[in-house]
């Protein structure tokens, strides 16, 4: 029986941090055995906001491959490959883009929460706001089953299946496949100030830390804001490092961190050197792997070029049925 077929990627605007991390990369290495799973830089949807900037995009596309595989992904298994260099998702953008009523895009819960944002970049643009558009793309030329995503993002895929809806209502039924979501539990990882870890916030803990600056990112970390001293006692739910423990932290452990916190027996200091050891240990075979890749390029090429020849073959697939259709030469 053939495998589902899962499809996701991720936009090449900066290094990854730990909440890519916690709530993408290991689910992506779970899936990877159960499902067939196409994974993918989305270089053109970074363009939605670093287009003024496009140089972060390039370097930042090698990079984020080399951690994909420094973490678990592996192009024996998933289909890795750069959006842009399937030109039918561009094609695909512009037929959809046909026939998705505007307001469809303006009631886009995460618009305006995403100009927010990065209210610092000029947003109003078309591109900006018919990303779910280009993202609907992304996903239905690849008749995707499934879609991993979190309880936030689902929005975004019941607009992908309202747009599938329509097309195959005009068009003829069943034409598209409608992509149903796989719910990932991310964890909530606020960042070194408190609040969500965000490159736009400057409060990122990246994967690609060396051990001191790991450390010294730890160690500033805000925690309990009751606990001005050691003797004061604190409160593990309210501490902005505590859920990194639940993350990197053996569950004996954080039994007895916590009462000890509560108890004022174990001091910020002395908690957040747990944590860091943690990390350590779990990343320093992901750091060793970086390393490697980064003196193997030619690898990352070979890998991109043989998704690209794939997943150029799959779309084309969609295209010829959508074309035909929509009544024009195939």
């Amino acid at each position: 029986m053939d495998k589902e077929r899962i499809v996701s990627g991720i936009r090449p605007t900066g290094p990854l941090h730990l909440g890519h991390y916690l709530g993408v990369l290991k689910k992506w290495v779970s899936l990877q055995d159960e499902y067939e799973c196409l994974y993918f830089i989305a270089d053109w949807h970074a363009l939605t906001s670093e287009y003024r900037d496009p140089a972060i995009i390039e370097k930042s596309t090698k990079d984020i491959i080399i951690t994909w595989l420094s973490v678990g992904i592996d192009p024996k298994k998933a289909v890795i490959f750069r959006q842009s260099d399937i030109k039918a998702h561009a094609e695909f953008f512009l037929l959809l883009s046909m026939i998705t009523p505007l307001p469809w895009l303006e009631r886009n819960p995460t618009y305006k929460e995403l100009k927010e944002e990065l209210k610092e970049k000029d947003l109003g643009t078309f591109g900006f706001l018919g990303y779910p558009i280009l993202q609907a793309a992304d996903i239905v030329i690849y008749h995707a089953d499934k879609v991993p995503i979190g309880e936030d993002q689902l929005p975004h895929l019941e607009l992908t299946r309202e747009i599938v809806r329509r097309f195959n209502y005009i068009y003829g039924d069943k034409i598209l496949k409608e992509p149903k979501e796989i719910l990932t539990q991310a964890p909530k990882i606020t960042g070194l100030d408190g609040k969500k870890m965000s490159k736009s916030y400057n409060n990122t803990i990246w994967i690609a830390e060396t051990p001191s600056s790991l450390r010294e990112k730890i160690m500033q970390m805000l925690t309990d804001t009751k606990r001005g001293a050691k003797k004061d006692p604190g409160e593990p739910d309210d501490c902005n490092l505590y859920p990194l423990h639940e993350c990197f932290t053996d569950i004996n452990t954080r039994q007895e961190i916590k009462p000890a916190c509560r108890s004022a027996t174990i001091g910020c200091v002395e908690c957040k050197g747990i944590l860091i050891d943690n990390i350590e240990k779990e990343l320093s075979p992901v750091w060793d792997k970086i390393e490697y890749y980064k003196t193997h390029m030619a690898t990352i090429d070979d890998i991109l070029y043989k998704g690209a020849s794939y997943a150029r073959d799959q779309a084309e697939i969609t295209m010829e049925r959508v074309r035909s259709v929509m009544g024009l030469k195939t």
